[in-house]
Parts: C-alpha cells; sequence; structure tokens
C-alpha cells in the first residue's frame, strides 16, 4: 500500500490543505494482474450495490488489466446473457452514477455466469471448465480471485467444493485468493473453527478477510496523519491526549435483515469487526515498514493488550440498547421489535456502547469509549480524539469555564474529512472566546467519482497486498475482546428494552457512562434543515439539531 505524507498547515481561512491527490489509488496506476474474479452469491444485494459498481469504477480508472474476466455465481437460473442483462438493469436501478458512456459496453463481455447449489459438485464442475475456458481466452496466467459474497455458514462449503475440484491449489506462478465477508464466526470459538475449517484447504496467505470500513480514504489516512506530521506524532500518547471516542452510527434500522440481526446484533455486526480494527489503526504502534505482515504485526499486538472486561466489569462498562419507536428525520419508526422477522419479545442489542482501555506504555490509564447504533438520528461514523486542558488558568476563573477541550476529528462517512476544533479570542476589547474548527473534507480537492469503498480492497486483492486485510490472529484477538461482553450480556438479560426512541442517540445509559468519568459524547452536526426533539439526560427536553446543521450533548 502507497501512503503519501499529509501536509497539514493553517491557512488565512482556516481550511486544511493536502497535496493534489484525490484518491487512495496511486496516480499513475499500476494495472491489477491479470485474472479471473469469481463472486459467489452473485445475485445479491453486495454484489449490485457494491462489488459490480466497484468493478465498474476500476476498470474505467484502467486499474484493471485487459486480461481481466468477472463469473457470477448463485442459485438463479440465468445465461450468460440474462445475467449481464440482470447486471445491467440492477446497475442502472441502484448505481446510475457510475454508469458513463461507454462503460457497460467495455464490461459486459466480460461477464459470465454460472448457476446451481453451493453444495453440488456439478456446479463447481461447471465453474472449473469454465475458468479453464476463460484462463486460456483472456490469457490470465491462471490467476483467480475468489469472493464469497454468501452467508458465513456457506463459506467452508464452497471452499472444500473448489479445493476437491483443484481450483484453489496454486502452481506454475498462478496465484488462487479468496475474499471473505464478514461476520468472521459469532464468537471466538467459531472464529477458531472457521479458520482451521479454511486453512485445511487453503494457505492463509490466500485468505483475504475483508472489512469495508479500511477502503475508506480517511481510515488509510489514519497512519499518515498520524505518523506523517511532526505536529501530531508527537503528542499521540496518554500525556496529551484525554481520552478517544468512536461513532459509528446509523439512521436505518435493520431494513430487510431481521433474520441475520436476530443472530447477530450490534456487538457482533459492527463493534467486534468494524471498531476495533479502527481503534488498533488508531492506537497501533509505529510500524517499521508498510509491509502487510508488519502492520497486521502491530494491529494484533494493540488488540491484545485491551483489558478483557468479564463479568461484573463488563456489565458496568458496557451499555446495550434496543430502539423503540419513534421518527428520524420527521418520518415516523417503528420499534425494533415490529421489524420483519423479529420476535415480538427480542432481547438483541441494536445499540451498543463500551469503555476500554489498553495496558500499554502509551494508553496506560487512557479511556476509550466506543459506540454504535441503529436508528439514531444522522448516520455519521466518526473519530474524536480530545485532548486535555492546557494545566494553566491564564485568563480567570470564569472565562476558563468556557474554554473547551480541543478535539481532532476524523469523519470517515457519509462525508470523510477531518476538523480541529479549538478556542480563539473574539475580536474587540473584552477578552471573550468560542470555539472555531478548522476544517477539510476531500471535496476541496474537486469533486471526485462515486465510490463504493470497495475499489481499494478489490485492487489490492489482486495485486497480493494485503495491508488492509484481517490476519486470522487479528480476528481471534478481536473476538477475546467481544466473547466475554456477549456471555456476561447472556448470564443478564436485559429488562428494559426497548430503552431508547428511534431518532435519539442512544440509551440514557450511555450518557451516563460518559458522566461517570465526567466527559461527554461528541454528537455530530445534523444536516440542515434536520431538526429533532429528544430527552435529555436530567429528563427536559432538548433540541438535538437545528436549521443550521448545528447539535447539542444530549
Amino acid at each position: 500500500m502507497t501512503y503519501r505524507p499529509l501536509l497539514i498547515y493553517v491557512s488565512p481561512h482556516w481550511k486544511f490543505a493536502m497535496p493534489d491527490n484525490n484518491h487512495s489509488l496511486p496516480a499513475a496506476p499500476r494495472p491489477a494482474d491479470p485474472c479471473l474474479m469469481v463472486i459467489f452469491g452473485a445475485s445479491g444485494d453486495l454484489t449490485r450495490r457494491k462489488l459490480l459498481p466497484a468493478l465498474l469504477n476500476l476498470r474505467k480508472r484502467n486499474f484493471l488489466s485487459e486480461h481481466t474476466a468477472v463469473i457470477g455465481v448463485a442459485r438463479t437460473e440465468l445465461t450468460h446473457d440474462s445475467f449481464r442483462e440482470y447486471v445491467h438493469e440492477q446497475l442502472q436501478m441502484f448505481c446510475p452514477e457510475f454508469l458513463e458512456a461507454g462503460d457497460w459496453e467495455r464490461l459486459a463481455p466480460r461477464l459470465f455466469y454460472v448457476s446451481g447449489q453451493f453444495d453440488d459438485p456439478a456446479c463447481f464442475a461447471a465453474l472449473a471448465e469454465l475458468t479453464g475456458r476463460l484462463n486460456a481466452q483472456f490469457q490470465t496466467a491462471g490467476n483467480i480471485l475468489y469472493y464469497m459474497a454468501v452467508a458465513p455458514t456457506v463459506v467452508r462449503e464452497v471452499v472444500r467444493q473448489l479445493s476437491e475440484q483443484g481450483l484453489t491449489g496454486q502452481k506454475n506462478g498462478a496465484w488462487r485468493r479468496v475474499i471473505v465477508e464478514k461476520p468472521f464466526g459469532r464468537d471466538l470459538a467459531s472464529a477458531r473453527e472457521l479458520n482451521s475449517q479454511l486453512l485445511a484447504y487453503l494457505d492463509e496467505s490466500q485468505i483475504y478477510r475483508i472489512d469495508h470500513y479500511l477502503g475508506k480514504e480517511t481510515v488509510q489516512n489514519i497512519l499518515v496523519l498520524r505518523l506523517g506530521n511532526g505536529i501530531l506524532e508527537p503528542i499521540w500518547n496518554r500525556r496529551y491526549i484525554d481520552h478517544i471516542q468512536i461513532t459509528v452510527a446509523e439512521s436505518i434500522g435493520i431494513e430487510s435483515r431481521g433474520d441475520y440481526y436476530e443472530q447477530a446484533g450490534a456487538l457482533r455486526d459492527v463493534v467486534q469487526n468494524h471498531m476495533l480494527m479502527l481503534l488498533a489503526m488508531i492506537c497501533m504502534e509505529p510500524p517499521n515498514s508498510l509491509d502487510a505482515r508488519v502492520l497486521a504485526n502491530e494491529r494484533v499486538k494493540l488488540l491484545e493488550a485491551v483489558v478483557p472486561l468479564t463479568g461484573e466489569t463488563a456489565l458496568a462498562r458496557t451499555v446495550r440498547g434496543q430502539y423503540g419507536r419513534g421518527a428520524v428525520d420527521g418520518v415516523t419508526a417503528r420499534a425494533y421489535r415490529e421489524e420483519k422477522n423479529v420476535s415480538p419479545a427480542s432481547t438483541v442489542e441494536t445499540f451498543a456502547a463500551l469503555e476500554l482501555y489498553i495496558e500499554n506504555w502509551r494508553w496506560a490509564g487512557i479511556p476509550f469509549f466506543l459506540r454504535s447504533g441503529k436508528r439514531m438520528p444522522t448516520r455519521s461514523t466518526d473519530i474524536v480524539i480530545q485532548f486535555k486542558q492546557a494545566p494553566l488558568r491564564l485568563f480567570g476563573e470564569q472565562l476558563c469555564e468556557h474554554i473547551g477541550p480541543s478535539k481532532l476529528i476524523l469523519h470517515i462517512q457519509p462525508t470523510e474529512g477531518i476538523t480541529m476544533e479549538m478556542s480563539a479570542k473574539v475580536p474587540g476589547p473584552q477578552l471573550r472566546t468560542r470555539p472555531i474548527e478548522l476544517n477539510f473534507d476531500y471535496q476541496q480537492m474537486g469533486k471526485s467519482p462515486p465510490v463504493t469503498g470497495y475499489e481499494t480492497l478489490i485492487y489490492d486483492a489482486m495485486i497480493g497486498d494485503a495491508s488492509l486485510f484481517h490476519r486470522a490472529d487479528a480476528v481471534e484477538a478481536a473476538w477475546k475482546i467481544a466473547t466475554p461482553i456477549l456471555e456476561a450480556w447472556d448470564q443478564t438479560p436485559p429488562a428494559d428494552f426497548p430503552n431508547y426512541e428511534a431518532g435519539t442517540w442512544g440509551p440514557e445509559a450511555a450518557d451516563l457512562l460518559m458522566e461517570a468519568e465526567h466527559r461527554v459524547w461528541w454528537n455530530a452536526p445534523l444536516p440542515a434543515g434536520h431538526a429533532q426533539l429528544a430527552e435529555g439526560a436530567n429528563g427536559q427536553t432538548v433540541v438535538t439539531g437545528s436549521a443550521v446543521g448545528t447539535v447539542e450533548n444530549r
């Protein structure tokens, strides 16, 4: 992975400035290796909304080799031609912004299809015949990238069938790689079992455990921000940082995923994978190179340093919630227990908040607060690094009470950017201060073409760069953090579900978790015109958004 230094300076207009580099992919692209990309679950939602648009983007930006073709595999009975028609319809319906003149005509002839059951050897025999023919037709050198856009319970069987057809063996310089989607297990024991099952047929170097969050621009920029700037690197530790927050807020509910969510919940769905890996990126020790193995080693070391929460400690330092009826952006939302394929007495959490500590030299004693929830006021993923207050109260007791701590905020989605919050003097003869923001977002570098977040990850898998993928020991280290919490929750079922209204920032207990440490959550500004009423921690009704896009902490 190629990282470039992020140069920060404060301009007269209080803007962050960066080098002119629109995308994480290199400006002068090295095309990916020649290969066939085989997508299992080709008729599913992930394929049509993310994977095919990502391939289209890579194709038109010259990141795909001319010797590339795509094979879809699914249960639906389709021919090559009807699959192409289906893909075109889906792109026009869900991702029209990705289609430009000539794009489809270049992609369509490279799309092929195999139908069948994933436990049927005949399906894989047909796949073996087709891959052999297309390898020769497109001169792929025998390279194949398999993408498992299927349920985790199916992955082992698919890999076994591939192996029995000789489709996973690497010989004569050809590579075979497998991208595995989350969730990777549902606890530590099942993750270890799945790792063991896959390693019976594949080498660890062939397995690419994907986390699409790591494909986002700001996440990739974390190491550059931390280590490439002399202004930040010396203060990225417990001496200067008061605490760190990570919030993954979603305004939507579970949509049509009731069956899945009843088995998962917020902790498994988002916290165990996305959020803990973000924590590792933010807090890991500086690597001595950007080699994938070295980066993975540092992430694992960080996760293993997280102090586990067990028993009563887990209950005291975590909060779980489930949304009830409410309104999101003025639209009535039903309760989780009223969603399709959800038990009317479900105790599955749609909100989770954790207070964690890292037991190492850099972070000892510093709290890390993680929260994720469905049906919150807005969709937003943010990392907030709050710095310690200045030690000297130079400006008088009354004024100092109004000078807030400085914060560095990394905006991951929906708008990717960086904000620095600090205090400045208001012009005039009196000594008055107000908070100001130094803002950078990627739109300042010019309008970027639409992306799905999967482009970089697919490209990296095609060139054999595993820097942004998870190794088996990293997955297991994350489960070692999450599993004791899940066990504590199972032993003490919640008695107050639903305990937060749709359209609010979660249960009151999450605010109290922060208040116990004399801190408050940073809530993302709501979109302009998005006004919500919510009950504050003291029982009073407060405005959580306004027409100018501000927000007050509950």
